[in-house]
C-alpha cells in the first residue's frame, strides 16, 4: 500500500515537472518570437523614416513594411513618437574606441563612423541624421544625442578652458563629413578613399581634442 502511494507520488511529480518544463519552454518560445517581431518592426521603421521622413511616416505604413498588424506596433511601442525614439537610439562605444594615444583614438572614431553606422543608410544614427533635415522633432533629438554622446564625452577628456567649444567643433566636423559623404553625396567626399579621409582629417581633429600634443 505504502509502495503504491510512493510510486503514485513519483509519477505525479514527474508529470508536474513535465508540465512545468513545457510551460517554461512555451514562454521562452513566445519571448523569442516577440523579440523577433520587435526587431522586425524597428527595422521596418528605420527604412520608412529614412524613406519618407518622420512627419510622413505612419504606423500603418510601418506595420505594412514589417508585415504585422498595426495593433502590434502599438502594443510594442505605443506611439509613433516612441517608436521613432527607439528606432534611432544609438550609443557610441567610447571604451572600445579610446586608447592612450589621442591620434589613435581620433582615427578609431573616424573609421568607426565611416565604416559602420554612417555608411549604413538604415542605421539608427544615419536615419536620425537624415530625418533631422526635415523634422523639428528629429532635429531636437539629434541635438540632444550629439550633446550627450559626443560633446559631453569629448569635453571631459580635454583639459582647457574652451573644452566644450573644442568638443563641439569636433562633433561638427565629424557630422559634416558624414552628411556630405553619405547624405548629400558630395562627389569629392563620396568618392574619396577612407584611408585618405582619415589621413587628412585625423591631425585636424587631434589638434582639437589634444592641443598640448
Amino acid at each position: 500500500m505504502v509502495l503504491n502511494e510512493e510510486l503514485g507520488s513519483v509519477a505525479s511529480g514527474e508529470e508536474s515537472g513535465s508540465v512545468g518544463s513545457g510551460r517554461a519552454a512555451a514562454t521562452a518560445v513566445g519571448e523569442r518570437k516577440g523579440e523577433r517581431t520587435r526587431r522586425r518592426i524597428l527595422t521596418a521603421a528605420r527604412r520608412k523614416f529614412a524613406e519618407v521622413g518622420y512627419e510622413r511616416a505612419t504606423i500603418r505604413a510601418i506595420a505594412t513594411e514589417a508585415d504585422v498588424d498595426k495593433s502590434s506596433v502599438i502594443q510594442y511601442f505605443g506611439s509613433k513618437q516612441d517608436l521613432f525614439r527607439e528606432a534611432v537610439r544609438w550609443q557610441i562605444p567610447h571604451d572600445q574606441l579610446t586608447t592612450g594615444d589621442p591620434g589613435h583614438t581620433v582615427e578609431n572614431r573616424l573609421r568607426s563612423m565611416l565604416g559602420t553606422w554612417a555608411a549604413d543608410p538604415d542605421s539608427p544614427m544615419a536615419v536620425l541624421l537624415r530625418t533631422s533635415m526635415t523634422s523639428d522633432e528629429a532635429a531636437e533629438l539629434l541635438r540632444r544625442r550629439l550633446t550627450t554622446e559626443v560633446t559631453d564625452h569629448i569635453a571631459g577628456t580635454i583639459e582647457t578652458p574652451d573644452a566644450r567649444l573644442r568638443a563641439a567643433l569636433f562633433s561638427a566636423i565629424m557630422m559634416g563629413i558624414a552628411a556630405q559623404r553619405f547624405l548629400l553625396h558630395m562627389p569629392d567626399l563620396a568618392e574619396a578613399d577612407v584611408d585618405d579621409i582619415v589621413r587628412i582629417a585625423t591631425p585636424l581633429l587631434r589638434s582639437l581634442v589634444a592641443p598640448e600634443a
